[in-house]
């Protein structure tokens, strides 16, 4: 399996790109602007991954009869755009092309996993989902990352792996798909509130409980959806909330902080997109149809919202009923 396909040319499937194409991967880096295509062909740069070379065997295009030969499709944009990006006329794959989803997150207008979404509209093709810690600009840049590659086929899953796997990328593959997808979405809105607790000035003692009980929410949700324990506890779960939970450079963690700081959710925003933001309604949405206490879910689901202020949220996970740290 070495030729590749990445659909959408943002920071994390630029970053992806470069990536496979150190593992020995010929890659089609696909935008659908083709003005945009054409000059990064030329410069060799993504203005949205500055300074940072595409690798020789990166080719930005716009033309969709490139994707016609990929052996798998890295669908790296963003949660709530996937279904557009598959039933576009113009992504033209061989049938059963593997799809690998690299976002993170649950459509929110139909509360539905990502990797249903995908099963839904191109069932002829067999499904992955691919997390884990990862910046962009790290990835990209070349630096050590280890992420997992979730399928129900497992030797499918160790031939995507396998791929993608070089110097500085080493992909770790599984069966649990659930569980890798449900770590990469509800940790988006873990680190949404680990940063409110940064913005709000409360401290690192408060910090490490929000994400320690934050975490406890997330297995929970997890074992009510048929997720394995030791996937929450791998990459995809533990591993991404530590990164996305503690540095402004994950973006949900800044929108977090900026909430946390006064800012609307408009103005936290900065124009940037918080996949965590999209993402809390319906993960609450889900949990009460599973019967899934989620506290802190809840109260970024309300913030954002703006059924609570950050103030009266923050007494209120404070004023709850003391309970078994079990229960």
């Amino acid at each position: 399996m070495r030729r590749i396909a990445v659909i959408g040319g943002g920071a994390f499937g630029t970053a992806l790109a470069n990536a496979a194409a150190l593992a020995g991967c010929e890659v089609v880096l696909w935008l659908r602007d083709a003005a945009a295509a054409t000059e990064i062909a030329a410069t060799r740069v993504n203005p949205r991954l500055p300074g940072i070379a595409l690798r020789p065997a990166v080719h930005p295009t716009a033309d969709p009869a490139a994707l016609a030969d990929a052996e798998a499709a890295l669908f790296a944009v963003p949660a709530q755009s996937l279904r557009a990006a598959l039933e576009a006329p113009g992504i033209a794959l061989r049938r059963g092309c593997p799809i690998v989803i690299c976002a993170k997150g649950i459509e929110r207008s139909t509360g539905s996993f990502l990797s249903d979404v995908a099963a839904s509209l191109r069932a002829a093709s067999p499904c992955a989902v691919l997390s884990g810690p990862s910046f962009a600009q790290d990835m990209g840049a070349g630096l050590p990352t280890a992420l997992t590659l979730a399928c129900s086929d497992e030797a499918l899953a160790a031939e995507l792996a396998a791929a993608l796997s070089g110097p500085t990328l080493r992909v770790y593959h599984a069966t649990d798909v659930r569980g890798v997808e449900i770590g990469g979405a509800a940790k988006n809105v873990l680190a949404i509130a680990a940063g409110i607790v940064a913005g709000r000035s409360l401290g690192e003692s408060a910090r490490a409980a929000i994400v320690a009980r934050g975490f406890a929410e997330l297995r929970r949700f997890a074992d009510a959806h048929g997720a394995s324990p030791a996937t929450l506890m791998g990459l995809s779960g533990l591993g991404d909330v530590v990164m996305s939970c503690s540095s402004p450079q994950s973006r949900n963690f800044a929108f977090g902080l900026r909430l946390g700081q006064g800012a609307t959710p408009e103005e936290a925003a900065e124009g940037k997109l918080a996949e965590g933001a999209f993402t809390a309604e319906a993960l609450l949405g889900l949990a009460r149809a599973r019967g899934v206490e989620m506290p802190i879910a809840e109260a970024v689901a309300d913030v954002l919202a703006g059924r609570r202020s950050v103030s009266d949220t923050v007494s209120a996970l404070m004023a709850r009923p003391l309970k078994s740290e079990l229960a």
